[in-house]
């Protein structure tokens, strides 16, 4: 891998005190939560935003990959320097202001989400986009994954609170797409060409995101079920009633196991191990009460066992087995292949049928959870990494997993993005042309290839590389 050591050090006459080329300080960027380490020559933490365009210009001039980092809270390898190159750390740019007025958050590139919920909520707005790392992962690396979360299926994801975005192109030319307003329609779309395009066509510095009013009352169900596929029919004859819940989380036989012995409670007393699904609802008081008479005689109706939640630290423990869940999962593996994958509708019994004879023909557990609301379900192949028998399944269950996701007219990401770990199969998704044309926007924007290269297009079978033996703040583990 080139040392870039010239540029590296033009770099560090630029911008005095903002380049780090410790070996420390490079391990630590050297990895994102795919724990697949890749050295970089140096960190770059700037502190203004027009240091971004310094870096850039000088990067584009000389040559060498940049790759932008938040928290690396993405398990995709998005933030992983796999060409070496230079890190841009985003940590010290993180101001945010709320227009309590017009309802919108300006943002700086690396607030978290979770300070701009709070700031948000503090001034009675809700900022919906709701990712599981939300009190890491930053407003920029949600808008390069196009992040989602358990709101997405009445809220939406990342895109749709986007109102304008502005940063840098790879030449290091400074841009903005869109103006602080909720209308704009002068010129091209750049803004959503940004969003989810990982850090591959430019840096974001900073966003005008929408919000909404906070939701005055919340309600939370529990239910659970017989099968997987008694509660997939269930929550889609919930659907068919026009009900639209804020959230509603699905978890499988196995995820619910895991999260009991992991727990040391059983969810619903007598009906241990049984799939589950958990709701929350939230609009105006009298919204809320009028559905709960609907959703209550929907439960009794089609579930073996229900709980309500009569307040919100009663919510909060039944979210228990939901946030425990995929830390548990590790009991059944020291590995896993986390697929976010999205499924339509119309066809959630039919995979939950393929997905019970993936398991048999993989023999491996397969736990999965995810936002029915949307489709966006969490796969988790579980294996042992030492063992070579095990890990091949894993690896041939996982290209079966996304060949029958498409079939079924699915994405093969719903919220994570494909950095380095979902490139074996983006071409099943896209056909020749359109991978011809995201590489065309690619050329004609990072013309010397140099913004987060080695991503998206490049075929890298990520669960070939060793994994590093850290524990992240953020891991469910």
């Amino acid at each position: 891998m080139k040392s870039f050591a010239a540029a590296t050090a033009a770099l560090k006459r630029r911008l005095p005190g903002r380049v780090d080329t410790t070996r420390e300080g490079r391990w630590a960027a050297s990895f994102d939560s795919s724990k697949i380490s890749f050295l970089p020559a140096a960190v770059v933490t700037p502190r203004r935003e027009d240091e971004i365009g310094v870096v850039l210009q000088l990067a584009n001039r000389r040559r060498v990959p940049v790759t932008v980092r938040g928290r690396g809270t993405t398990l995709m390898g998005s933030a992983a320097p796999v060409r070496g190159g230079w890190v841009v750390d985003m940590r010290r740019l993180n101001r945010l202001r709320i227009d309590v007025e017009a309802g919108l958050a300006e943002v700086q590139a690396g607030a978290t989400t979770g300070a701009v919920q709070r700031a948000a909520e503090k001034e009675g707005w809700f900022y919906p986009p709701d990712p599981s790392s939300r009190e890491y992962c930053t407003i920029g690396g949600n808008i390069a994954c196009n992040a989602g979360g358990m709101h997405g299926g009445k809220f939406g994801v990342t895109r749709d609170f986007v109102i304008a975005l502005r940063g840098f192109l790879p030449t290091g030319e400074y841009v903005e797409w869109g103006t602080v307003t909720r209308k704009f329609s002068a010129g091209f779309n750049l803004r959503d060409l940004w969003i989810g395009s990982e850090g591959m066509l430019g840096i974001v510095t900073g966003a005008v995101l929408r919000l909404i009013p906070q939701p005055p009352a919340r309600w939370t169900l529990l239910t659970s079920f017989a099968d997987e596929l008694d509660a997939l029919a269930a929550a889609r004859a919930l659907f068919r009633q026009r009900v639209q819940p804020a959230i509603c989380e699905f978890l499988d036989r196995e995820s619910v196991l895991c999260a009991e012995r992991a727990t040391g409670r059983t969810v619903f007393p007598g009906q241990a191990g049984r799939p589950v699904i958990l709701l929350e609802f939230a609009g105006g008081v009298s919204e809320i009460e009028d559905l709960k008479l609907d959703v209550l005689a929907w439960a009794q109706r089609r579930t073996t066992a229900f709980r309500e939640a009569r307040s919100r630290s009663e919510a909060e423990a039944l979210w228990t087995v939901r946030r425990k869940c995929s830390g548990a999962m590790f009991e059944l593996g020291d590995a896993k292949l986390n697929e976010d994958i999205v499924v339509p509708m119309r066809h959630y019994e039919r995979f939950a049928r393929f997905l019970a004879g993936l398991k048999r023909s993989a023999r491996l557990p397969i736990p999965t959870f995810g936002h029915l609301a949307d489709g966006n379900l969490h796969v988790n192949i579980m294996y042992h990494r030492a063992d070579a028998a095990e890990a091949k399944r894993a690896e041939a269950a996982v290209r079966i997993l996304m060949e029958k996701v498409v079939s079924l007219g699915g994405a093969i990401s719903g919220e994570h993005g494909i950095g380095l770990a979902k490139t074996p199969f983006l071409r099943l998704q896209h056909r020749p042309a359109q991978v011809r044309a995201m590489q065309a926007v690619k050329a004609a924007l990072d013309p010397r290839g140099i913004c987060n290269p080695g991503k998206m297009f490049d075929v890298v079978r990520i669960w070939e590389f060793p994994r590093l033996p850290v524990t992240l703040p953020w891991d469910h583990k």
